[in-house]
C-alpha cells in the first residue's frame, strides 16, 4: 500500500472568500517531471497579509480546505478569540479579528460590490459598528447529537455538532434559558435526532428574546408529541423553566417529522405562557410568533429605521409601498408619518402579523398584501396607485432584474433599498439608472459582528 505524502508549504494570505476563510495559493513539483502545479488553498481563521505555515498531503486536486500548522508573520488586526468553541463551532468565522478591522473590510466590500456595476465607491460611508459587539443576537436555533448534546453545527461540517458551553453573540438570558434546557435533556436521558438514519426525538431549540420587554420564548423541535412516556419529562421541563425563568412568556413543544433539517412545526403545542412574544422597535410594539422574520440584532436595526427614515424624508401627503414588508419593521414607523402606506410580502403568516401589529399600534392608514413581489406591485399599482416612495427591503438574492425594472417604470420619487448582501443589491439598483434614478448615499450597518454579513440602506432619487 502506498503512504501518502505530506509537503510543509509557506504561503500568504492574499484575500478572503465569501465565508470569510482566508486564500491562498502555492506550487507544487510534479512527480512527473512536468511544470509545477497550482494549489488553490482555503485557510480558515486567517487574515490577508499573514504568512501561515500548511501541511499538504500530496495529491492531483487543484483546491484544498486546510488548516495552518503555524502563523509565521501575524497581522496586526489579528487578535485573540474570547469564546472557547471558537476554533470548531460555525457561529462565528472572525473573532480572530479586531473588530475595527472587520469594519474597515466591511466597508471595502460595499464599495468594491458597487464598483463591480460602475458605481462611485466614495458614496459608501463608513460601516456602522456596534459599541459591544457581543450577546447582540435576540433569536438562535441550537441544534441537538445524536447522544443529546445541544450546540451548533461545527464549521464546515453540518453532521457533526459542537456542544455549547457559552455563546458570546447570543442574549445572555437566552444562554441560560439553553443550558436550562439541555441539562433537562441530559437528566432525563433523551436522544437527539439522527439526520441520516431519520430516528431520534429533538431536534433543535429556538431561543427568543425581546431586548425591549425582556418576554423570551424557548421552542423545542421534536418528532413526537409531549404525551404519553414523555409527559412526566415535559411536566417537569415546565415546572423549572416556569419557576427559574419568569421572563420566559412562551413555552412551545412543535412536532416536526419532515426529513428536511429546518425549524418548522406540523402540530404546536403550548407548554406555558402563549404562542408569542411581545418585542418594540422605534417605539412600536410587535408579536413574534416562533416563525416570524424579525431583525436578529436590535440595537442595530433600530439605526437600520432610523436611516430609512432620515433617507425616505417621509411627508404627510405622500403614498408608499414597503416592498418585502414582513411585519412591519419598516412599515410602522413610515406610516406613522405619510398618508398611506402599502406593505407586500410573500409570506401570508408575516402579512397577518403585519395587520395585527398595525392594529395594535393604532394605525389605520396601511394596506397589507400577500403576493410575491411583481404580481403584488401590479396589484398594488391598481388598488392604491403609483408611491411617492418606495421601500425594498428583500433577502440575500436581491429583488431580481424584473421586479427592479417594475419599480423603474412606477417612478416613485425616492427609493430607499435596504440590503443585506452587497453583490446583490449593486445589481439591483444598476437596473434603475435606464429610468432616470441616480444613488445619492450608502450607510453601511453591521448588524452581525464576527461574521462576513453586512447591511446597508441607500437612497436612489429620480433626478427630473
Amino acid at each position: 500500500m502506498t503512504s501518502i505524502k505530506e509537503v510543509t508549504h509557506v504561503t500568504e494570505i492574499d484575500h478572503l472568500d465569501g465565508k470569510g476563510n482566508g486564500r491562498a495559493m502555492i506550487w507544487r513539483e510534479s512527480d512527473r517531471g512536468s511544470n509545477p502545479r497550482k494549489l488553490k488553498l482555503t485557510i480558515p481563521q486567517t487574515l490577508i497579509g499573514e504568512s501561515v505555515q500548511v501541511v499538504i498531503e500530496d495529491s492531483e486536486k487543484r483546491r484544498r480546505k486546510v488548516m495552518f500548522e503555524e502563523i509565521l508573520v501575524a497581522s496586526p488586526e489579528r487578535t485573540v478569540a474570547p469564546c472557547p468553541h471558537f476554533e470548531l463551532c460555525g457561529g462565528c468565522v472572525w473573532q480572530h479579528w479586531t473588530y475595527e478591522g472587520q469594519l474597515k473590510h466591511k466597508t471595502e466590500q460595499v464599495k468594491n460590490a458597487l464598483l463591480s456595476e460602475g458605481f462611485d465607491p466614495e458614496l459608501v460611508l463608513d460601516t456602522i459598528g456596534m459599541d459591544d459587539p457581543w450577546h447582540y443576537r435576540n433569536k438562535m436555533e441550537f441544534t441537538f447529537s445524536i447522544e443529546g448534546d445541544m450546540g451548533m453545527h461545527e464549521q464546515g461540517d453540518f453532521r457533526k455538532i459542537i456542544p455549547l458551553e457559552t455563546c458570546l453573540i447570543a442574549g445572555r438570558n437566552m444562554v441560560d434559558g439553553m443550558l436550562e434546557v439541555g441539562e433537562w435533556v441530559k437528566e432525563f436521558g433523551l436522544k437527539g435526532y439522527d439526520k441520516e438514519a431519520h430516528v431520534g426525538l429533538l431536534r433543535h431549540l429556538m431561543v427568543r428574546e425581546s431586548f425591549a420587554t425582556g418576554e423570551m420564548m424557548l421552542a423545542l423541535f421534536a418528532t413526537e408529541t409531549p404525551d404519553g412516556e414523555l409527559a412526566s419529562a415535559v411536566e417537569n421541563l415546565v415546572e423549572r423553566i416556569t419557576k427559574k425563568f419568569p421572563n420566559v412568556k412562551s413555552l412551545l413543544w412543535l412536532v416536526n417529522t419532515d426529513w428536511a433539517d429546518r425549524t418548522q412545526s406540523e402540530d404546536t403545542h403550548l407548554l406555558a405562557g402563549r404562542d408569542f412574544i411581545y418585542d418594540e422597535m422605534a417605539g412600536y410594539r410587535y408579536r413574534l410568533w416562533f416563525d416570524t422574520f424579525f431583525q436578529t440584532n436590535p440595537k442595530q436595526a433600530q439605526k437600520l429605521v432610523d436611516l430609512a427614515l432620515e433617507m425616505g424624508k417621509p411627508k404627510e401627503d405622500e403614498k408608499m409601498i414597503d416592498l418585502f414588508c414582513g411585519v412591519g419593521t419598516f412599515s410602522l414607523p413610515f406610516a406613522a408619518r405619510v398618508k398611506e402606506l402599502a406593505g407586500i410580502e410573500i409570506v401570508e403568516t408575516s402579512i397577518e402579523s403585519a395587520k395585527r401589529n398595525a392594529i395594535d399600534n393604532d394605525l389605520h392608514n396601511t394596506t397589507f398584501l400577500a403576493r410575491d413581489a411583481r404580481t403584488g406591485l401590479d396589484e398594488m399599482h391598481d388598488q392604491f396607485g403609483f408611491a411617492d416612495i418606495l421601500l425594498v427591503d428583500p433577502p440575500r438574492c436581491g429583488a431580481g432584474g424584473r421586479v427592479m425594472r417594475r419599480i423603474g417604470r412606477s417612478q416613485p420619487k425616492r427609493i430607499v433599498y435596504v440590503s443585506c448582501c452587497p453583490e446583490t443589491f449593486a445589481t439591483d439598483i444598476a437596473e434603475l439608472l435606464p429610468f432616470g434614478y441616480k444613488l445619492q448615499t450608502v450607510q453601511p450597518v453591521d448588524l452581525f459582528p464576527h461574521t462576513v454579513h453586512v447591511e446597508c440602506v441607500a437612497l436612489l432619487e429620480l433626478e427630473k
